[in-house]
């Protein structure tokens, strides 16, 4: 069994102008592994997500999937790349001029050139893997309510059976017993691919559902990295102040005096 990260995060910096974002970030996640990275805003937490997804090219430090750095990537390798990615964002992000089942198989037909016969039955497949019966697919994301589209989103995200998938807030707007709903499918999901999963999030309990290791980014750096069992125990100031959202602690919230 390889020990290889599936990926791999070292030294890594990102600035913009003079406002210094990632301070030498380095995290590991293992093949298989759901690992979830929290943190206040403003943190460094999708910006992170961004350099690994190659949205953002960091100014120093390697990213490593299976071993090979993937900074500065271009043209058909990172096409390559990308597909072997899935992603949830965090308003689903769905395209309003399309139904519900090209959505889910947008990326199927315009990036694998699969048959749009063969992409619709795959993304009702999907649909039906979150929960969503076949009449959804012929709506339009205008027709669904919040919790609807995240699992639509949810569904596009597993739509070429990725190895690797990317969850951005997957939490983030949904009331507590959607955001459970939508947790459970996250763990189901990642569990039937056997894929990996990158969670970024400021929500606790969607972190406690489902991290198998959590990881505290805190300007610009992992401060603290452990089991997801362990984060009521972690021994951790910046942790513990964060997990139990307290005013008083170690972060020390910016606030502009009136």
């Amino acid at each position: 069994m390889s020990t290889t990260p599936k990926i791999k995060l070292d030294g890594v910096t990102k600035s913009f102008g003079l406002k210094q974002v990632l301070r030498g970030l380095d995290l590991e996640v293992g093949a298989g592994e759901s690992v979830v990275v929290i943190g206040g805003s403003g943190t460094g937490k999708s910006v992170m997500l961004k350099c690994v997804l190659g949205l953002i090219r960091p100014d120093s430090g390697s990213i490593r999937i299976d071993g090979e750095n993937v900074v500065g990537l271009s043209g058909s390798e990172r096409v390559e790349l990308m597909g072997r990615f899935g992603m949830l964002f965090q308003s689903a992000a769905l395209f309003d001029s399309l139904p519900v089942w090209e959505n889910v198989a947008f990326g199927l037909i315009q990036g694998r050139g699969v048959a749009r016969g063969r992409a619709k039955e795959i993304a009702l497949e999907k649909l039906a893997a979150v929960g969503l019966g076949p009449e959804v697919g012929d709506l339009s994301p205008a027709e669904l309510s919040g919790g609807m589209q995240k699992r639509v989103g949810l569904a596009r995200a597993i739509a070429a059976d990725p190895e690797i998938i990317f969850f951005d807030e997957p939490t983030t707007g949904l009331d507590p017993i959607m955001g459970d709903v939508i947790n459970d499918l996250i763990v189901k999901c990642v569990r039937e691919l056997g894929a990996t999963a990158l969670s970024i999030t400021h929500d606790m309990a969607s972190a406690r559902k489902i991290a198998d290791r959590v990881a505290m980014i805190h300007q610009g750096r992992i401060v603290w990295s452990g089991p997801a069992g362990d984060i009521d125990a972690s021994g951790n100031d910046y942790v513990d102040q964060f997990v139990h959202g307290r005013a008083e602690g170690p972060i020390q919230m910016q606030v502009r005096a009136s």
